[in-house]
This record gives C-alpha cells, sequence and structure tokens, in this order.
C-alpha cells in the first residue's frame, strides 16, 4: 500500500470511473484498475460495489476514503513545508553577551529584509553555556568570542573586537594613560563570570605573564560591572563596543596597557554534523560583512 494507490483511489472516487480517473491522472485505464485491484486483496475487501457496469462506493470504501484523502493532504503540506523551509523556517542563534547585544539586533534586522518569512528564535548566554547547546543541537549555531573547547564544533572567524582596560574619573588609576600589565595586580577588579568568552580571553592574557586576578565582583552584566567601574569600585576589562558609550561621555575612562594585546576574534560556531540550511548559510555570510552594516 503506498500513496500512490491512495491518490488513485482518490481520483476515482471524485470522478466516480476508472476511466475518467485514469485520464485525470494521466495514466492507463488497466493501470488504474490494477492498483484497485492491489488495494481490496491488500486489505481483503470490496472498496466498491460494482453494479451495472457503475462504481459505487462500499462503506468500507467510505471509511477509506476518509482515511486516504486526510493522509494525502498531510503528505501534501508536508512536502511544501519541507521543500519551502528555507522560506518559512526557524533559525535558532546562540549569541554570547557580547555578541547578542551589539551585532546581533541588526544583523537579524539585515537579514529579515532578504528573508522576511524566517522567524528567529535567539539564546543570550555565555559562551560555554552556548557550546553545550551546540552539541545538544539546541542551537543551529551561535556567535560568540573567545576559543572552542570542543573539537566537534567548527569556528569560522567573521570580525574582531579590542578588550579595553577601564576605571572610573575618580579612580586613582584615572590620572594616567597607559600602563604595564604587571601593574593591574595590586588593584580591585569587577570582571565577568567564568566561562564568558570576555573573562577566559583576559584570564588566558594574564596567564601569559604568569598573572591571576581574583576580582572582587563578578556578574553576567555588562552594565552593571560598567555602573560599578564608574562609581569608583574597581578596574574591568571589557568589549570596546560596549565600553565606548560610557567612554564618549565620560563615566570611565580607558588605559591603555603597553605589553599586552587585548584584541581577539569573533566566530562563528556549529556542530561539524550539522546541516546547515541555505538560509542559515546566507545568515552567517552576512556575520562577515563588515561591522558598519549593522
Amino acid at each position: 500500500m503506498t500513496l500512490r494507490h491512495m491518490r488513485i483511489f482518490v481520483a476515482v472516487c471524485t470522478h466516480n470511473s476508472i476511466t475518467k480517473a485514469a485520464d485525470a491522472l494521466f495514466l492507463a485505464q488497466p493501470t488504474v484498475s490494477l492498483a484497485i485491484k492491489e488495494m481490496e486483496e491488500y486489505y481483503g475487501v470490496s472498496l466498491f460495489n460494482r453494479i451495472s457496469h457503475k462504481l459505487y462506493l462500499s462503506e468500507t470504501g467510505r471509511l477509506f476514503l476518509s482515511y486516504a484523502t486526510h493522509i494525502i493532504e498531510l503528505f501534501d503540506e508536508l512536502d511544501a513545508k519541507i521543500k519551502n523551509w528555507d522560506t518559512l523556517g526557524t533559525l535558532r542563534i546562540g549569541a554570547s553577551i557580547t555578541t547578542g547585544t551589539y551585532l546581533l539586533p541588526g544583523l537579524v534586522s539585515e537579514f529579515h529584509k532578504s528573508h522576511p518569512q524566517i522567524k528567529v528564535q535567539a539564546a543570550i548566554k555565555n559562551s560555554e553555556e552556548l557550546e553545550k547547546l551546540i552539541m545538544l543541537n539546541d542551537l543551529d549555531f551561535a556567535l560568540i568570542e573567545g576559543e572552542i573547547h570542543n573539537s566537534q564544533i567548527r569556528s569560522e572567524k567573521i570580525m574582531e573586537d579590542k578588550l579595553t582596560l577601564i576605571c572610573g574619573a575618580n579612580h586613582p588609576m584615572a590620572g594616567i594613560d597607559s600602563t604595564d600589565i604587571r601593574q593591574l595586580a595590586s588593584y580591585d577588579f569587577i570582571l565577568r563570570e567564568k566561562g564568558s568568552g570576555t573573562r577566559e580571553f583576559f584570564d588566558s592574557t594574564l596567564m601569559v605573564h604568569n598573572l591571576t586576578i581574583k576580582p572582587i565582583w563578578e556578574s553576567v552584566s555588562t552594565h552593571a560591572i560598567l555602573n560599578a567601574v564608574s562609581c569608583g569600585l574597581g578596574l574591568s576589562v571589557l568589549p570596546h563596543i560596549m565600553v565606548k558609550p560610557y567612554l564618549d561621555t565620560g563615566r570611565v575612562k580607558e588605559i591603555k596597557i603597553n605589553d599586552a594585546d587585548l584584541v581577539r576574534p569573533f566566530y562563528v560556531i556549529y556542530h561539524c554534523n550539522k546541516f546547515l540550511s541555505n538560509s542559515a548559510k546566507d545568515f552567517m555570510a552576512l556575520c562577515k560583512f563588515p561591522v558598519e552594516i549593522l
């Protein structure tokens, strides 16, 4: 029993004639007759009563017609949706706090100009949590900063950003423009939580210089950190794109680190076995455009 058998059966019922059904389906009449015979033999019932060379649906035939019609409609709906998935589907995108705050909204807005029917679901998490969601297939891909820790996850560089050392306008370090990294160990720090790409990159930079810093505050909220720094409670290292509004208003000051490079890449990541739809590929390509479009 196949979908083809059901389509033939429904056509015969619709036209109330094997000959007319064959013409409508562009099939030979014996082919349609054979299909009906195969169905009746398969189920061991008569789907039609044949009286005076005419076909009349039996009670079993009426039941079968209701199911066959529904099954064909469901299959046609499935077929249409799958074939048009790139124009009607959903993208599940993850983003770190930084990329989710400053990059993702603009990217989604730009993406919707060419893919208006695609729904975008977003999860804003730290980089460590996003990797876990990628491995669980809860995300199609994610935008993060920092290194990948799983060999089954692929990463593609999309752009760069720099981390910026900042202090409050009234902090003791506000009077200087630059410092060596070793001088930082004697100051209090307010940092992102463990597991964030920003925190991992800064900790790795400190390790290269055989330094460790235990922050007095940790937070998942960049804005909470910026407010605390602006109140003079400590230093912090945060993405420049998130610090810039505070720098422009003078609420915090940037201090250059003479002997450390705090430029780090942003990546789009996805599972190595993940099938990426054309719409997903289009979004990922958009991520590699210059930041000015965002």
